[in-house]
This record gives C-alpha cells, sequence and structure tokens, in this order.
C-alpha cells in the first residue's frame, strides 16, 4: 500500500504560508479544476451566498470578507473535489479491487470522482456499474431482512450538511435503531462531554471577535498552520492588538512560530512573518493535565497571599459550585508530582500563569486533537475548564473556552441529531413532529459499532461519507470487522481504501460535492466551530450526470425501505430543502426562522447560554472538576507515540507527499523521535525501523518506517495518521467519551531487520 518513497529532509520551518502557500494552492487547483473552474470555485468559496469550504470548521468573519476567503488546505480541498477527472466504468473494470487494494492512499485520491454507481457483487474481483434504483433495491432488501434493526449502523462523516444529516438521523431512527456513530467519536467528543459536565454546553463559547479583545491565547495540542490555517488569520490580528500567544504542544510547529499573510504582497514578496507566539511550551505528551494543575496552584498560592487579587471570587461565589473542595484538591498536589507528569520545571509554570495574569486576564484557550485522544481527556478538559473558572475568564468579551472542529460541518452534524445518545427532548420533539416512535436505547458509537461487526452482531454498514477504515483505530481489527458485514455501503465523492476493504456485497453511491450545483438554486446549511450557521451553495457543474446529493440519495433508501407505510413523505422533503429546514425547526431550539435567517448574509448564531453566564447543568452552575491528576506512563525503555497529520492531507484524504513546515518531503511512513532516544537505542538517523505498539498483552507491528530525529520532549514520538492507525489498540479509549487514544500508545522501535 505503499508508494515509492525517497525521503528528502531539511530543516523544520519558521513560519507558515506566504508564498510557498499560494504557489502550493494554484498547483493544485490548476492541475485538477483547470484555470477557470477553478478560479469560479475560489472566489465563490466562504462567500456568502457562496458554499462553504469542504475542509475544515474554521469560521468566516462576521463582516468584511477578503475576495479570497480562503487558505492554501481549503483550496486543495477544492481541487480535490472539483478534479476533471473521473472514476468511471471503465476504471474499475480495469483495475480489481485487489490490484487497487495495493495501491496508497495518495494514489486513491489522484484518480478522480467517482463517476456513476458502483456494486461489487458478492463473490465478484471488480465493481460494475448499477443503477440508482437497483442499488437502492439492494439496500432495502438488506435492511429488511435483519433479523433486527439494531443490526445496521449508520456513520456519518462531518461533510454533511445540516439538511442531510437531519434527514439521515431521522431515517435511521424510522427504521428503529440509534446505531448512529460519527467521526465526532473519534476526535471531540471528550470536548463536548467535558465542557457539558462543566459548563453545560459542548461547544465553544467564543466569537473571531473575541480574539481582538483577549489578552491572552492558549493554542494546546493543535497545530493551526497545517489543520486550520485560516486561524493563523485570527492570530496575526490578535497578536497585533496586544494579544500574548501561547504555544502548549510537545513539538514546535512553524504556523506558531510565524506567520505570512498571502494577502499582505510585501510580507508575502519579501518573506517576512509576522511573529505569532512569544512563548513555546513543550509539554510532555499527555502531560497537559498537570500543566494546568500546575498553573491552578501558582494562581491559588498567590491568592492566598495576596486576597481577593487574582482569583475572580465574585465569579467563583455567584457561578459555581465545589470550589472549596478543588481548593483542597490542588493544595494537596505536591510541586514533584506537577512537573513529572507535565515535564515542566516550577519555574516556568509559574511564568506561565503569570502570563494570564496580563491586563484584564482576558484569556481564551484553543485546543484540538492534542487534548482529546487520551484516556484522561475528559479530565484534562475540565481541567482546563478550572483555570478559567478561576479566573472567572467566561462568558465576558475576550475571553472563553474554543475547541477547533476539524471537518467542516461536523459541530452541526451533532446538533442535527446524529448522536447515538441524543437526549429525550430531542427525541420526543422528532417523534411529535414526525409521526415516528424513535427507540429510546443507545446505539453503538463508532468503536462499538467495529466490535458489533466484528462479532457479527451488525451486519449492515452504511456510511454517510468519510473513510471510516482509515480513520478508525487498529486498522487490521477494523477491517476485519467491515469483511464481517453482509452489506457496507458508502456515500462517497472519491475512491479510498473503505470502498476496498467490504462486506459479502459492497456499493458506492456517487454525491455531489459542496462546491457543485444541486438543481436548480437549492443550497444547504452547517455550522462552524463557533456556532454558526450559514447558507452554502455550490457553483460549479457536476462531475457527472449521474451523481445525486446527499439528500436526494437518504430520501431515496428511506422511501425504498418504508414503502408507502411511512408517515414521512420522504421525496417530497426532498424536492425542496426548504420544507426539511422547517421541520428541523420545529425539532431543534435555536432554529427559529430558519429559513429567513439562512438566507442573510453570514448566516446567524446558534443560542449558547454559557456564553451569557447561564449554565445548564444539574447546579444550575458550573462545575470545578475533581478529578486526579495522572499521566500516561510506558514501562521503562518503551516511548509514547502521537499520530497526527502531515501539511498535505486533510483528515485521512492524502492531496500530496511534503510536510513543508516540519522538513520533510516526499515520504509519509516516517517516525519522528527524539534525537537522544534514538541514540540510546543505537537506531542511526533516517534508518529504516520496526514499531511494535503494547496493550496489555496485545501486539501490534508497523514495519518499515524511516526514524527521523527531531525536537520534541525525550521519551516521545510522532507518525502520521492513517498509516500509524495500525497501532492504535481498538480497546484503549477516553474515560466518559470512548475516543480512541491516538496522541497515546506506548511503543517499541528497533532497526528493521536487513
Amino acid at each position: 500500500m505503499a508508494e515509492s518513497e525517497n525521503l528528502q529532509q531539511s530543516a523544520p520551518g519558521e513560519w507558515a504560508a506566504g508564498l510557498p502557500a499560494v504557489t502550493s494552492a494554484l498547483s493544485h487547483i490548476l492541475r485538477e479544476a483547470g484555470p477557470f473552474r477553478g478560479a469560479r470555485g475560489l472566489l465563490e468559496m466562504n462567500q456568502a451566498g457562496g458554499f462553504d469550504c469542504p475542509s475544515c470548521a474554521w469560521p468566516d468573519p462576521d463582516q468584511g470578507r477578503s475576495f479570497a476567503e480562503f487558505c492554501e488546505n481549503g483550496a486543495k480541498a477544492l481541487a480535490s473535489e472539483s478534479t476533471r477527472k473521473l472514476a468511471d466504468a471503465d476504471f474499475f473494470a480495469r483495475h480489481s479491487v485487489a490490484e487497487l487494494s495495493e495501491k496508497s492512499d495518495h494514489w486513491h485520491e489522484q484518480q478522480g470522482r467517482i463517476a456513476m454507481p458502483m456494486v461489487l457483487r458478492q463473490g465478484a474481483t471488480h465493481y460494475s456499474p448499477v443503477s440508482w434504483a437497483d442499488a437502492f433495491s439492494i439496500l432495502a432488501s438488506h435492511l429488511k431482512k435483519l433479523a433486527s434493526q439494531d443490526e445496521a449502523v449508520f456513520y456519518t462523516s462531518g461533510r454533511a450538511s445540516n439538511e442531510a444529516a437531519f434527514l439521515y438521523q431521522l431515517f435511521a431512527r424510522s427504521y428503529g435503531t440509534n446505531n448512529l456513530p460519527d467521526c465526532s467519536n473519534m476526535c471531540h467528543e471528550s470536548s463536548g462531554l467535558a465542557m457539558k459536565e462543566s459548563i453545560g454546553i459542548g461547544k465553544g463559547t467564543v466569537t473571531l471577535d473575541d480574539f481582538l479583545e483577549a489578552d491572552t491565547i492558549l493554542c494546546v495540542g493543535q497545530n493551526p498552520g497545517t489543520n486550520h490555517p485560516r486561524m493563523l488569520s485570527t492570530l496575526e490580528a490578535a497578536v497585533k492588538r496586544g494579544a500574548c500567544l501561547v504555544s502548549i504542544n510537545p513539538l514546535r510547529e512553524a504556523g506558531l512560530v510565524g506567520f505570512v499573510h498571502p494577502q499582505h504582497p510585501i510580507a508575502a514578496l519579501l518573506g517576512r512573518p509576522s511573529p505569532l507566539a512569544s512563548r513555546f511550551v513543550a509539554v510532555r505528551v499527555n502531560g497537559d493535565l498537570a500543566l494546568f494543575r500546575g498553573i491552578a496552584k501558582v494562581l491559588l498560592e498567590k491568592e492566598f497571599f495576596a486576597p481577593g487579587t487574582i482569583i475572580d471570587s465574585t465569579f467563583i461565589r455567584e457561578h459555581t459550585e465545589r470550589f472549596e473542595a478543588y481548593r483542597s484538591l490542588v493544595d494537596a498536589t505536591a510541586w514533584p508530582e506537577i512537573i513529572r507528569m507535565s515535564g515542566i520545571g516550577e519555574v516556568e509554570i509559574r511564568e506561565l500563569a503569570e502570563t494570564l495574569l496580563g491586563g484584564d486576564r482576558r484569556v481564551i484557550t484553543c485546543w484540538a486533537m492534542g487534548l482529546t485522544q487520551h484516556r484522561n481527556a475528559v479530565a484534562t478538559i475540565r481541567e482546563v475548564v478550572n483555570v478559567h473558572l478561576l479566573l472567572g475568564s467566561i462568558g465576558c468579551p475576550g475571553a472563553g473556552l474554543c475547541p477547533v472542529r476539524g471537518h467542516s460541518n461536523v459541530q452541526g452534524d451533532r446538533t442535527m441529531g446524529i448522536f447515538e445518545k441524543m437526549p429525550e427532548p430531542f427525541l420526543a420533539a422528532l417523534d411529535r413532529e414526525c409521526g415516528i416512535s424513535s427507540p429510546r436505547a443507545h446505539g453503538y458509537d463508532t468503536v462499538a459499532a467495529i466490535h458489533a461487526m466484528q462479532r457479527g452482531a451488525a451486519k449492515v454498514f452504511f456510511a454517510l461519507g468519510g473513510n471510516f477504515l482509515q480513520a478508525s483505530p487498529d486498522t487490521g481489527y477494523t477491517a476485519d470487522a467491515l469483511r464481517k458485514c453482509d452489506l457496507t455501503c458508502h456515500i462517497s465523492t472519491k475512491l479510498n481504501r473503505s470502498h476496498l476493504v467490504t462486506g459479502r456485497t459492497a456499493l458506492i453511491l456517487p454525491c455531489l460535492g459542496r462546491s457543485e450545483r444541486d438543481g436548480d438554486g437549492k443550497f444547504v446549511t452547517c455550522e462552524n466551530s463557533m456556532g454558526v450557521v450559514q447558507m452554502s451553495r455550490g457553483v460549479l457543474a457536476p462531475a457527472s450526470e449521474y451523481l445525486l446529493s446527499e439528500v436526494e440519495i437518504i430520501a431515496r433508501l428511506a422511501e425504498a425501505v418504508h414503502g408507502a407505510n411511512s408517515p414521512i413523505l420522504w421525496r417530497w422533503l426532498a424536492e425542496d430543502y426548504d420544507r426539511i429546514r422547517n421541520l428541523i425547526e420545529r425539532v431543534v431550539p435555536g432554529f427559529d426562522n430558519y429559513n429567513r435567517r439562512a438566507r442573510e448574509s453570514g448566516g446567524f448564531y446558534l443560542p449558547n447560554a454559557a456564553k451569557k453566564r447561564v449554565w445548564e447543568t444539574t447546579s444550575g452552575k458550573a462545575n470545578f472538576s475533581l478529578a486526579p491528576m495522572d499521566v500516561f506512563e510506558p514501562s521503562s525503555g518503551r516511548l509514547v507515540l502521537q499520530t497526527l497529520r502531515s501539511h498535505d492531507q486533510f483528515n485521512t484524504t492524502i492531496y500530496g507527499m511534503d510536510d513543508r513546515y516540519r522538513g520533510i518531503a516526499n515520504a509519509r511512513r516516517i517516525i519522528l523521535v527524539n534525537p537522544e532516544d534514538l541514540k540510546e537505542r543505537g537506531i542511526a538517523p533516517c534508518s529504516p525501523v520496526d514499531i511494535t505498539s503494547i496493550w496489555g498483552d496485545e501486539r501490534r507491528i508497523a514495519k518499515s518506517f524511516t526514524a527521523i530525529p527531531y525536537e520534541m520532549p525525550k521519551g516521545s514520538a510522532a507518525a502520521y495518521f492513517p498509516e500509524a492507525n495500525v497501532l492504535v489498540p481498538v480497546g484503549s479509549q477516553a474515560e466518559g467519551s470512548g475516543t480512541p487514544t491516538s496522541k497515546a500508545v506506548e511503543i517499541e522501535i528497533a532497526s528493521s531487520p536487513k
């Protein structure tokens, strides 16, 4: 599955974006879409009345959007979606599934848009074309013959629009199951649970404008230069207005060192970056809970010696619960343990705490997968919230919590009901308005769905977007689980590995992309990381005449399964998306006058009680967490591996073979390791190694990776996903949220046999 690699290495970058980003973006657009189709798409992407970027969920400005409101990776995503290449019937006739399986993920991405519905019949070696009617007939036949509706799994990627997601969960529940796992289970599930328990809402509490009023911004476990590049312009503006930006991360990432705005001509031409982070805290992998506990300890110590001057006692008294218990917990936490578990010295922690006290103590903390994919992720995020509660730095201008979501509508999908355990008020409203009886038993999340397929309890796997196999942990185990299904089906735009590891029968249903026209003026809506819902209307001609919208596919599937016995007029809803939005308005709180507000320039903000210091918790107040402090401890002689992205990928989509900001070119099967750790093991730089992960008595092996010395805390290592996902144990999950622990895998490395 690996393509030929010829590693080239240079020094890691000291800034992000600039002319290299422009050159990269244009080269992808010109190669895939061509100048006219590409230019039209770029100029409509993230514009009011245009279409939402199919890449990340960073918000657009409420006013004053640039003519080029996109980043390098957004341009790559558009190039990928708007490509002129087609994977048509001839393509699948030329390539067997076995042959396609030997190709790399990067090669799959380069083959173009899937042009028509395809079926892999039982015992066949090749996919072949199938009519839409026959595809829906195959699906309906399999779903109707299941002994229990809970033998079906309906997975969702974060790409699906609000309208598609709502209709999808409505179909699953009308069919009779809550088996609605989604990509959130593998990323920000920990954030949602932690914040819900602490402040009553599982979403961020800040807007873009808050960044311009912040005194301090903490970026924790996050690499915005690659994963959310448009965030850099927000950070640049905040720093220029006086904010202190702090990077807390095991790796020093170029995108937080400096930024060259591609639309500032002089800076771009001269390669003259604006400095961003003024402090870099190289925390130990999984040491963040201890670090924030140390910050809290400094704040409470200073308050003891200067009462009423450090923490916000009024806020704590009026708005929080369990402060005294938390103070006792912090007092009892010893500095040697904080230092050991965080990997940061006491002096540096004290300096960091002092930074938070600057100005008016308006602090924003941003985080991503570096916090969420650990066993103690929920406790860690709640400890971040604890520090904000001490300072009263939430629910006021310039301050709050900012979990930075990945895929462009992953937050909206959850709002629409894509969740295996939606609360009773949502289900009751859905039943009342739609005339169905939703099941109440909780369904499978992602990991539970994998186990269910593995043991034969789930027999049909249906995916609305995504690349489930490559996004999931423990690739070998997940692949074996999928092969045990009777039917696997994917709504997709392009070929990916999940199409090649199949049940006994498999379907690929090709859909319109976000950038493509959907009928006569139809539009969908998406919700970004900051709770803004806005219109997305495609402008480009569809890649193939055989493509259907996600909404149309779901409606026709539902009609095929339910026939005339359904109280829901599925095809009628799909004819006019205003009808779906009217239904959403009656079911989901905060969507009053949905159709009118969706048509307003810039869309609208959903309600967020915590922004107003209203706490929708059982206590009616924000809750201090009392979690014990711990850290992931590998056995002696072993390392802690975290998986991460290269710059030339978005989620599991591989656009190229380079990781420009880390100085790596033409290679993906690499492992970054602290230089001392390589030396101690007698491993020469840039030599081949085999990696073994350890989980109890279980061992998983990834062979022939190139070991690259890289600046990071001793005992640490990092490798790209999805290549390294084979090492992530399916049984290792975050407590409470169930998120796979992809950022803390115990490994051994050894030179590959010659």
